[in-house]
């Protein structure tokens, strides 16, 4: 019997209605992570609040934790030096100069063109979801705003591009990690299993054909084509009372004085970033994969090295070694004095405390929720009792949706549902790879729609809208292709 029943999912539902309905994130999240610990110490109001701050300061005990933070906050420092630079105002130019040769009589065409882009730039980085979502932002935000398309549409293009893409191609730490997983589900050659799993993870091949769908047909409908036509009407980018993610600090930074616009100034970082990724993550698994393959090949030791290393050592690295390449750039041209730059990255760094903040109390409550409350053992134990064979897809995916949402994180529902979902499976001769597709699919698409999900969050950072209006303008898209993907394995389980 789970020892707190169904009292595990009144912290992360509260948290998240409290945020979507307030708008407040930060006192919904710490409202969130305070309740979930006062349950943990049987009602007492005290030693809960004394838990809560303590469980604030653990999540510094993780280095995963520390270093994302770190990346979170360094990120800053990269997006005013680029801007500074000339580097944004020079890729402006270039890619106005791509638009008029794809000009056509039809207004709005440019439009269609550059979010196009924005979506392709998405799924090309496949290597690492933040990565993705912080170029395509990086990027598009000034030619977005330039074309006066709303934040929030960037900020939607940026998230449905990025963990979609990542699962579905998976030779990045998202495949290292599901293969790890049915691994441990006695599979012997995870990788084949998981490939052919993929043909049937609907949802993220919804969710990508979708933002094509919507930039193509030029129909947007819900909140976000509310926030179009504010856009349009008014030329706000952002709604009267939004927030941004990223301080104006940080987003309305002129090029220097005397400098020369030039792309290459905000290309060869951005480009620096994304290659160092892979390159690090290769790095710090190399030793894994020798000790694990001796026999093997080269290439095959690489891709099982980038699979076992460190993400949240290789996005750090990534960004400090672009910032630090993007200084030595700078410093050659005469664009900038170390003092200056030493200035620009303190300033930076601020503009993004609130991100920091913020992934700080996301982690804190996928902490209580998933090791301390088990909300997601709770929730996958309640249906595995009353689950039919032809069933069994259909259910999996819901209930990774809802574990997802609740939690915040597609990987952890990933381990929660996958050692659930291929026993289950087994036992009821349903079809395996199936159902993991379903279990994948389900964690992508709660992580997706969740207010405190990191990628949405790094999603509104990069593309500097209010969080809360990237989450509202996002669900009804999100729900769409989730909705296709649950009907499919319904069809499935019944056919």
């Amino acid at each position: 019997m789970h020892e707190y029943g169904i009292l595990s999912l009144f912290p992360p539902l509260i948290a998240i209605v409290l945020a979507i309905r307030t708008k407040q994130v930060f006192i919904s999240l710490l409202f969130g992570i305070w309740l979930g610990w006062v349950i943990i110490n049987g009602g007492n109001v005290l030693t809960g609040t004394f838990d809560t701050v303590e469980a604030l300061v653990r999540v510094f005990k993780d280095a995963g934790n520390t270093r994302t933070i770190m990346f979170a906050a360094l990120v800053g420092a990269l997006i005013i030096f680029i801007q500074r630079s000339g580097g944004v105002e020079g890729f402006i130019i270039r890619v106005n100069r791509l638009l008029l040769r794809f000009e056509e009589k039809q207004s709005g065409s440019n439009k269609v063109i550059v979010q196009f882009l924005a979506w392709l730039t998405g799924v090309l980085i496949f290597v690492e979801s933040s990565i993705s979502v912080l170029t395509v932002g990086a990027l598009y935000r000034p030619v977005f705003d330039r074309l006066g398309i709303s934040r929030e549409k960037l900020a939607y293009i940026a998230d449905s591009s990025s963990a979609p893409a990542s699962i579905l191609i998976p030779f990045n730490g998202w495949g290292a990690f599901i293969m790890g997983l049915l691994v441990a589900e006695g599979f012997s050659d995870p990788f084949a299993t998981m490939l052919k799993a993929m043909t049937y993870n609907f949802y993220p091949m919804l969710a990508l054909v979708l933002v094509l769908v919507i930039i193509f047909s030029k129909k947007d409908f819900g909140p976000m084509a509310k926030a179009e036509r504010r856009v349009r009407e008014t030329g706000k980018l952002l709604a009267d009372n939004a927030k941004p993610m990223v301080s104006d600090d940080l987003t309305e930074v002129e090029t220097a004085e005397g400098v020369t616009p030039r792309a290459f100034n905000m290309i060869i970082p951005i480009l620096t970033m994304v290659l160092l990724m892979p390159i690090m993550l290769a790095y710090t698994g190399w030793e894994a994969a020798v000790a694990d393959l001796p026999t093997a090949g080269t290439g095959r030791k690489i891709f099982y090295a980038i699979g076992k290393g460190s993400g949240s050592t290789a996005v750090l690295i990534a960004v400090l070694g672009s910032t630090l390449l993007a200084m030595v750039l700078y410093k050659i041209q005469g664009i900038m004095r170390f003092r200056e730059m030493v200035d620009l990255t303190l300033k930076g760094i601020s503009g993004m405390m609130p991100l920091a903040l913020l992934m700080m109390l996301a982690f804190a409550i996928g902490d209580v929720c998933k090791n301390h409350l088990q909300t997601g053992v709770y929730v996958a134990g309640i249906v595995q009792s009353w689950l039919s064979p032809g069933l069994v897809p259909f259910l999996i995916f819901l209930v990774g949706c809802f574990i997802a949402f609740s939690t915040g994180t597609s990987w952890g529902t990933f381990g929660i549902m996958i050692p659930i979902a291929v026993p289950m499976a087994q036992e009821l001769d349903a079809n395996v790879y199936i159902t993991i597709a379903a279990a994948l699919g389900g964690g992508v698409f709660g992580d997706h729609c969740s207010p405190i999900s990191d990628t949405s969050i790094l999603s509104s950072m990069a593309s500097a809208t209010d969080h809360i209006d990237h989450v509202r303008t996002q669900l009804p898209y999100a729900m769409i292709a989730g909705a296709g993907a649950a009907l499919f394995y319904l069809l499935i389980g019944l056919l």
